[in-house]
């Protein structure tokens, strides 16, 4: 079958559109900032999208890179510099839109393909890992490391990670929001985060604009040994329960990685997913959205953001652990535990 292609390029838009015979491709172009999901790249994805929605010459949708790295996650450093200007409405605005999206490519009526290499954090996991499909590299690896930066596991990743299709866990869920563990390819194939290992993306599309998604399993890897099943045991006794249970069964490794991540967050994201642990992702991301706004206004967000994106100096100053009470109030669904 010869292949056509439509494309549509606008100049300096960080996201292009084509469709390569019956499927929409989405190259995420932003290679500077690893390809940060800033406003205006939600919006273009969710456009492309409710327009190749009931298109029947559209069967399936595949969203990619343009450069090595798939995803770095939201633009928080854009989100700082909203709130610190007093711009909280923008920001606002962003989160829901992006949260909003999310929800669409989880509940998309085609196939949505993503292929990724490199990084797959935050945002970058809400626009792959919601989708029918996430083929990665042998490269690639996968983390929310939200705590780090005062912040919460959002874009429906706080329910995603505890209800992950080969491995159901909300003590994993926890161990893996919490401690912002990267999964290696393996690891993604093992829980079913990633439904398939390649050793290339070169070509892919087109292939899989001929063939259809059956062209995934023609190229395949076979999964190798997975080093987060050997942590599983461990995980499930120490990551249950409340914060202050589970910091007080921390063994030294889980102490190394949750070494600069924000009192304040890990108690706010620890509510969050209990909460969201019996809830479906609508509601989980409504809860997002709502202890979100809580979160990005309080000051170790801006402190947190800085020192990781802005300075990089990984200093950052955060405020005594709280209690949870605020955080859980914040909740609109509390869930059953």
């Amino acid at each position: 079958m010869p292949t056509f292609r439509v494309t549509l390029v606008i100049m300096n838009q960080p996201v292009i559109t084509d469709v390569v015979n019956h499927t929409g491709v989405l190259t995420l172009d932003r290679p500077k900032a690893l390809n940060s999901l800033n406003h205006e790249m939600v919006r273009l994805i969710a456009e492309a999208l409710e327009r190749w929605r009931d298109d029947a010459s559209v069967h399936q949708v595949v969203i990619r890179s343009s450069s090595k790295h798939f995803c770095a996650g939201g633009d928080v450093r854009a989100a700082r510099d909203g709130v610190l200007s007093g711009r909280t409405d923008e920001v606002d605005a962003f989160f829901s839109d992006e949260y909003a999206l999310n929800l669409v490519i989880a509940n998309y009526p085609k196939p949505y393909i993503a292929l990724a290499s490199g990084v797959i954090m935050g945002g970058g996991l809400g626009v792959s890992a919601h989708g029918s499909h996430l083929v990665v590299t042998e490269d690639a690896f996968a983390s929310m490391p939200e705590m780090n930066i005062g912040y919460i596991t959002d874009v429906g990743m706080s329910w995603k990670l505890q209800h992950l299709p080969k491995m159901p866990s909300q003590a994993l869920g926890t161990y893996l929001a919490l401690t912002g563990y990267r999964l290696t390819p393996d690891d993604m194939l093992a829980t079913g985060l990633a439904t398939h290992k390649v050793s290339t993306l070169d070509g892919l599309v087109e292939r899989i604009a001929d063939e259809g998604v059956g062209a995934l399993d023609a190229v395949a890897l076979e999964p190798g040994h997975s080093a987060l099943t050997d942590r599983l045991g461990g995980i499930e006794e120490r990551f249950s329960g409340s914060w202050a249970e589970i910091s007080g069964r921390l063994n030294d490794e889980d102490k190394e990685l949750l070494a600069q991540a924000s009192p304040s967050a890990l108690v706010a994201a620890t509510q969050l997913l209990r909460a969201n642990a019996t809830l479906d992702l609508a509601q989980a991301l409504d809860n997002e959205r709502a202890l979100a706004a809580v979160m990005y206004r309080e000051p170790d967000f801006a402190e947190g953001v800085r020192a990781v994106l802005v300075d990089k100096t990984n200093d950052a100053r955060f405020a005594p652990e709280p209690s949870p009470e605020k955080y859980r109030d914040a909740l609109v669904h509390g869930g059953s535990n």
